[in-house]
Formats: C-alpha cells, sequence, structure tokens
C-alpha cells in the first residue's frame, strides 16, 4: 500500500492534464549540479531545466553543490527519497572514477542511484603551447622518450578526469610527462597560454578559443572520430597511437529505487530534449555532443567504464584522502 501511494503522489508529475490540473504533490523538481555554476555540468543542467519544465508541467530548479570531486552534490541525491523529484547532473568521476580515489566514499556509486540517460561528452585534446615547436602527437612521443619527465602537463588536479588522460596517454605511448596539478582547468589553461608548462589533455570548452587563435597547438583527439569544430585535428588512432581515447561524459540520474516508469519517463523527456538540432548545434559549438541514449544502453556503460578507470587510477597510484 505504502509503494502504490509514493507512485500514486510521484507520477502525478508525469500526468497533468492539458486542460491545467496541478499535478500532486506540487513541489519543484530539483537537479543537483555537483560543481560550481558555469562549469559544464551547471550549463548541461541549465540547459534541459527549460524543457523537462515544460514536459513535466513542473517547476526544475538547479541546485549547485559544489566539492569533494562532486561527492557532496552525488551524497544528496544517493540519500533522497526515490520520487522523482530529486536528480542528478553526474560526471564521469562520481559515477565511475571517485570510488577509486578516495578510501572512504559517502555512497556507493554502483548502487546509488538509478541511470537515466547520458546528457553530453567531451572527447580531451592533446594540446601544447606553440614555443614547444611540437606540431604532431609523434613529435611528443618521440621528445617524451628521449627526455623523460622533462615535459610539463598540467591538469585540473591530482584525480581529475584531466589528470587520469594524462596518466593514459603515458601508458598508451610507453612516455614520462612531469604532471603539474592545478587547482582547477582554468589556471592551468593560463599557465600553458602563458608558456609556464608545456601541455594539457583537456576538454574543448575551455581550450577551443585559443586553438582557433593560434596560442595553443592541438596535436591530436582522444575519441575515435575527429570533432566537427576541429576537423584538421586528427585522432589519436591517425596520428599513431591507437587505443588512446579518453572522455569526459555527464548523465542524468536519480536516487536508486525510483520507479521504473518515472525513470523511463525521464528518460524519454529529456532524449526528446537534447535531440533538438538547435540544441544539437548549440553544443557542437562548444566541442560538446550530446548523446541522448537509452536507459539500458547507459546502464550497461557504468561497469565498463568503472572498470577502465578503476585499473588506470589502480596504476597511477593516486590517492585524494
Amino acid at each position: 500500500m505504502k509503494r502504490t501511494s509514493v507512485l500514486i503522489g510521484v507520477l502525478g508529475i508525469f500526468f497533468a492534464t492539458a486542460a491545467g490540473a496541478q499535478p500532486y504533490p506540487s513541489k519543484p523538481v530539483r537537479i543537483v549540479a555537483p560543481f560550481p555554476p558555469g562549469g559544464v555540468a551547471d550549463v548541461l543542467a541549465r540547459a534541459i531545466q527549460p524543457g523537462l519544465q515544460e514536459a513535466l508541467g513542473q517547476q526544475v530548479i538547479i541546485d549547485n553543490k559544489p566539492g569533494a570531486g562532486g561527492n557532496i552534490g552525488a551524497e544528496i541525491v544517493a540519500k533522497a527519497d526515490p520520487d522523482g523529484y530529486t536528480l542528478l547532473l553526474a560526471s564521469a568521476g562520481i559515477l565511475t572514477i571517485n570510488e577509486f580515489l578516495y578510501s572512504k566514499m559517502p555512497f556507493d556509486p554502483a548502487k546509488a542511484f538509478a541511470p537515466i540517460t547520458i546528457v553530453g561528452d567531451m572527447p580531451n585534446i592533446v594540446v601544447v603551447n606553440p614555443k614547444t615547436g611540437l606540431k604532431t602527437l609523434k613529435e611528443l612521443i618521440d621528445k617524451a622518450k628521449a627526455e623523460p619527465g622533462k615535459l610539463n602537463f598540467g591538469s585540473a588536479g591530482n584525480g581529475t578526469t584531466t589528470h587520469l588522460a594524462i596518466v593514459l596517454l603515458e601508458q598508451a605511448a610507453k612516455i614520462k610527462l612531469a604532471h603539474v596539478p592545478y587547482k582547477g582547468a582554468a589556471p592551468a589553461v593560463q599557465d600553458l597560454v602563458a608558456g609556464q608548462i608545456d601541455g594539457l589533455v583537456d576538454n574543448p570548452p575551455l581550450v577551443l578559443g585559443h586553438i582557433k587563435s593560434g596560442t595553443l597547438t592541438a596535436l591530436a583527439v582522444a575519441a575515435p572520430q575527429r570533432m566537427a569544430i576541429l576537423p584538421d585535428v586528427p585522432t589519436a588512432a591517425e596520428a599513431g597511437l591507437p587505443g588512446f581515447e579518453a572522455s569526459s561524459w555527464f548523465a542524468l540520474v536519480a536516487p536508486a529505487g525510483t520507479p521504473p516508469e518515472i525513470v523511463a519517463r525521464l528518460n524519454a523527456e529529456t532524449v526528446k530534449i537534447l535531440k533538438d538540432p538547435k540544441m544539437i548545434e548549440l553544443f557542437a559549438g562548444r566541442g560538446v555532443r550530446l548523446v541522448a541514449d537509452s536507459v539500458a544502453s547507459f546502464t550497461a556503460f557504468i561497469p565498463t567504464e568503472r572498470a577502465r578507470w578503476g585499473e588506470i587510477v589502480k596504476s597511477s597510484g593516486v590517492k585524494l584522502d
């Protein structure tokens, strides 16, 4: 009886009539963005906000709860009622990496959430300062092999996806780079442009403008296909390094135990929003590919990513305690 009562209340969100009947109970749907305003998670959450609000007939608010690599905001959602009113715009780190970085997690990523859909992903790009004289990924690898540990590569911080992408590059190319962790990607990019470090393996939004202006040189995209916005930049495989693929992705999830019919409706509405041509074009211009996959596809994807990045973290020896 209790489950039936909850479902009756929750389903009010989705089946309010076109005649203007108000959903019951009347409260906003909250999407927790576990990173600061202006970051990719926040931007993606705010992009789907209006469409979800219209589709659900319910106010949708974005709640930024940054900290601990996204764990603070994720914990709020993991412990929320599974009623469809509290959602998380999660990062790949939260769902597949953080558990290997922190000895104590406030939730079990494998059990705490109900996957809805991957919202978008961004391939990492290997970029260097033009003063290095490096023009290709092969030149970078050759130099790193000739002078192990001399090239300085920055990241957004220890254990971030930009750091682990460097580790993956080192493993794939059998080279050694000097890792320089920063407190965020922005200062790392600033120092790279200023020539204080030699390179980065970073997401498109912060480096696209510099690549186009010539203040940074893009050597390769760590993805199976070239980026439409950077058609002249080869993939890592095309540049002679097959197997080097790394991306940052963001996804919508609900607390575990959310009724399947609610998850299915949230998936359908979010996918519809993400497949809008104007939305696709907008984010493509920022280097973000909107994914909009099924619940089943996303659910199957997570364990594969968890196993892959778990091995990379373990081999790197990085811990954030």
